[in-house]
């Protein structure tokens, strides 16, 4: 299973640029009954893969650096950046606060997140 560094960094790479098969990029990284926050929105698995549909479409390029990660136990959290240039050659900076809960095997189960998103 991947570790949480792995779902910080190649999970955004591969849902949004990959061409594997959206269900099980999203399975590789999450339990079958994630519950993703963000933002106060509530998203489940069904919803996460729709997700990659969209990004794929829209974005071109991505970067990701982590600032800061942990993990005790069953919990995790981390501060970081992404960077995705789209199609309409705009740069969206988006910082990310992400607090999970994960499941025996290392996989995700539930994530609450705060962002902050500028367009240039």
């Amino acid at each position: 299973m991947p570790s949480f560094h792995q779902f910080l960094t190649s999970l955004p790479v591969e849902l949004g640029l990959g061409t594997d098969d959206p269900a099980e990029i999203v399975d590789r990284y999450h339990t079958p009954d994630i519950i993703y926050r963000t933002d106060g929105v509530v998203i489940d698995r069904d919803r996460l893969i729709d997700h990659a549909k969209p990004a794929r479409k829209n974005a071109t390029e991505l970067d990701l650096q982590v600032h800061e990660a942990m993990v005790q136990g069953n919990r995790a959290a981390a501060r970081y950046t992404m960077r995705v240039r789209t199609r309409k050659d705009k740069t969206l900076e988006i910082d990310v606060y992400l607090f999970a809960t994960l499941a025996p095997d290392g996989r995700v189960r539930r994530v609450d997140s705060i962002t902050r998103t500028v367009t240039s």
